[in-house]
């Protein structure tokens, strides 16, 4: 009977102990919880910039539902942008009151357009239509750039999305400056965009939401745009 007690008095304090542990233990596991979570808005954020602007190739589709009255602009924009750089696609603009779509293909530095009761293509300056050369918007001047630009980021939920809702996508929200936008759109002319970006778990941005002052003496607008196909491979040429 003596050694019976004597066993269950080490059992009674061998369980008095695990018990008081458990606090301890949970209180350490908590602290480590925030790093596991995952990485910092801004490090995703570079991340994602770091993939873009690495990519060969990416379908981008630029677009907003309508521009203020009186705006000369750019409503649509799509096509492949390739690290060469280089675009092959069509920007569609709204110029003297008309809305006219137009082939684009941009390398070298030059712009080609194929414009209204113009045969053949043509080379122009796109931002006398208010749009950017389509061939530097995924670069460290475009869209790459605008990411680590982010000011004060936060991260939002994350839904399921893409191709049979197989990607997670989160939210990510912050303010770029507004001089950093003019490589998107030319004439943007606000101080500060609010924008938020969409990445996939796999560090691929997927789209951004822009909203600001683009056009001068305008009321503020918003421009989405989209990405996908990363890794296209494209050789484009003048024409």
């Amino acid at each position: 009977m003596l050694a019976r007690a004597r066993t269950s008095g080490r059992l009674a304090a061998t369980a008095a102990a695990v018990l008081l542990a458990l606090p301890a233990l949970a209180a350490c596991s908590g602290d480590d919880t925030p790093a596991e979570e995952g990485e910092s808005p801004e490090k995703v954020l570079a991340e994602a910039s770091a993939t873009l602007a690495e990519t060969s190739g990416v379908d981008v589709t630029l677009s907003t539902d309508a521009l203020p009255d009186g705006v000369t602009g750019i409503t649509r924009a799509v096509g492949t942008v390739t690290s060469a750089p280089a675009f092959d696609g069509s920007i569609t603009v709204v110029f003297a009151g008309q809305t006219v779509d137009v082939p684009v293909i941009a390398v070298d530095d030059t712009v080609y357009a194929q414009l209204p009761f113009t045969p053949g293509w043509n080379e122009v300056n796109p931002k006398e239509y208010g749009a950017p050369d389509p061939s530097g918007l995924v670069g460290e001047d475009g869209f790459a750039g605008l990411l680590e630009l982010t000011e004060s980021p936060e991260a939002g939920e994350s839904v399921r999305g893409g191709s049979d809702n197989s990607e997670v996508l989160t939210t990510y929200s912050g303010t770029v400056p507004g001089d950093a936008m003019d490589a998107v759109i030319p004439s943007s002319s606000g101080d500060s965009f609010d924008v938020e970006w969409q990445i996939t778990d796999e560090g691929e941005l997927r789209s951004a939401t822009l909203t600001g002052v683009f056009y001068p003496q305008a009321d503020p607008m918003t421009y989405t745009v989209e990405f996908a196909g990363y890794g296209t491979e494209k050789d484009i040429t003048a024409p």
